[in-house]
């Protein structure tokens, strides 16, 4: 069994062997900049964990796993420019550094490419005798990309929808974030699964396992935003609040919130001009008074506890499920 260091490792590797062509050096520098900004493939490892809980032979996924974080980062070129964002991980976004019409055209070719790395892998077929599960493992693993790169688009949608909606209810956030950021870590894991030809149950629970897990760190993501040490969040606290924007939060403080409260609430997000520091700490003594941290903190433990009770059921050796086990807990920072 491979560490999750190692497969970073070779993902990180790979992604530098990946060919783009020189003479469009304007159209394929973007892409080599939004691939070398940093990032964990947490994707493209997951999908490796998942195949190493059935095979060893890792190397014959490997542009499989680049197809997932090749569209992830197609996405952050795409949702940075709608979002009018100005840094990425620390560094000018593509449309900042160059403009928009390149971060759209290099993200359409990366969209392009992650297709040609799922379906043109001839590491896969790479034995005399090809079998027809093979075949089958390939075109299945084929359908659950699509599925997870349309209901990224879905997700990107609705969180767009909810920008314009007063009420949002607490299971239109929760499908919008499955969506959105929990669907191509249950996905990765998935195709994992179904190219390592495993049984439908232990592909269905891998996927389980993937979107609690999305679900769960998501809205610990919303958590520390309020709460979170700025020193240690790696960014300052407060944006959700600031923005309005429909986190788990927010929707349940104004689910549970008595009239005053609720009252005070909606004045601060209709509010055009305000004092930032103001409005996060009169928001967050709301959030105190209706105890929506202790809320967020119990599903957030609910979600952790199903999907490791699908990685729990799986029908592989329990020494294998340790590296799964441990990208668990160390996404959620957890010590038991």
């Amino acid at each position: 069994m491979h560490s999750q260091q190692e497969l970073t490792k070779i993902v990180n590797d790979a992604l530098q062997q990946i060919k783009m062509n020189p003479n469009v050096d304007r159209l394929y520098q973007p892409i080599r900049y939004a691939i070398d900004n940093g990032g964990k493939r947490i994707r493209p490892v997951l999908m490796l964990m998942a195949y190493n809980l059935y095979r060893d032979d890792i190397s014959r996924i490997i542009n499989n796993a680049l197809a997932m974080e090749v569209y992830h980062n197609f996405t952050l070129l795409h949702d940075d420019v709608m979002d009018k964002a100005e840094m990425r991980r620390g560094k000018p976004c593509v449309h900042v550094k160059w403009d928009e019409n390149t971060a759209i055209l290099s993200g359409d070719t990366m969209l392009a490419m992650a297709y040609r790395l799922m379906s043109e892998n001839d590491d896969f077929f790479n034995e005399k005798d090809v079998s027809l599960a093979q075949y089958q493992a390939m075109r299945d693993a084929t359908a659950t990309f699509n599925q997870a790169t349309i209901g990224v688009c879905e997700g990107q949608q609705l969180d767009m929808d909810f920008e314009a909606m007063d009420d949002v209810a607490e299971e239109q956030y929760m499908e919008m974030i499955r969506l959105k950021t929990s669907l191509l870590l249950s996905c990765s894991l998935k195709i994992g699964a179904q190219l390592a030809c495993a049984s439908q149950e232990d592909c269905d629970l891998l996927y389980t396992f993937g979107e609690k897990i999305g679900l769960a760190f998501q809205l610990q993501d919303d958590l520390l935003d309020v709460y979170g040490d700025p020193k240690v969040f790696g960014k300052n606290i407060g944006g959700d609040i600031v923005e309005n924007k429909k986190t788990f939060m927010l929707i349940k403080a104004l689910e549970s919130a008595d009239s005053t409260s609720r009252e005070l609430l909606e004045q601060w997000i209709a509010k055009k001009e305000f004092d930032r520091q103001q409005k996060i700490d009169a928001v967050t003594y709301i959030y105190n008074v209706c105890d929506i941290r202790a809320v967020c903190e119990k599903k957030i433990e609910t979600l952790f506890e199903e999907g490791m009770d699908a990685l729990a059921r799986l029908n592989v050796e329990e020494e294998k499920k340790e590296p799964l086990r441990g990208f668990a807990m160390n996404l959620m920072k957890r010590n038991s």
